[in-house]
């Protein structure tokens, strides 16, 4: 890319994600609680997307989301599997742990979803480098539009 991520405009960083992004960490994924999001994985995963469920409490008891293993934490699944992208369907105030484990772990991008925001952390994303796009959802719709 010879755009740096933090000068690219929306439609630049959401045509990015999904032309070059296949493995994605989503964090905060359960069948059960987030049912639109749920729907979304299960779209991003018949589009050939590998989904990596990042749940502690699916991954304490030993679940499946969508038939994938279930990692406890963003730092557990970088370790075994080689991400392109973090996508965030938690809450808010998950945002910034989470941002902050990204760059920690040196990942490329992340995608808050669902009408979740953080401007800090996305901005600290920027600029430590990360394709960072907030509340823009690739909800089942958005992403079937995008995807012809």
């Amino acid at each position: 890319m010879s755009t740096p991520p933090s000068e690219l405009n929306e439609q630049q960083a959401v045509d990015h994600i999904l032309t070059h992004c296949r493995t994605v960490a989503v964090v905060g994924l359960s069948p059960k609680m987030h049912r639109e999001s749920y729907g979304v994985a299960q779209y991003m995963q018949a589009c050939g997307w590998r989904i990596v469920p990042v749940n502690p409490v699916a991954a304490a008891s030993g679940q499946t989301i969508l038939g994938e293993k279930v990692y406890a934490t963003l730092t557990d699944a970088a370790a075994h599997e080689a991400l392109d992208l973090v996508n965030v369907f938690r809450n808010s105030e998950d945002v910034p742990p989470v941002v902050d484990e990204a760059i920690t772990l040196g990942l490329g991008a992340i995608w808050l979803q669902l009408g979740i925001s953080h401007n800090e952390a996305l901005a600290r994303a920027r600029a430590a480098g990360l394709l960072a796009v907030q509340n823009r959802c690739l909800k089942v719709d958005h992403a079937r539009s995008l995807s012809r």
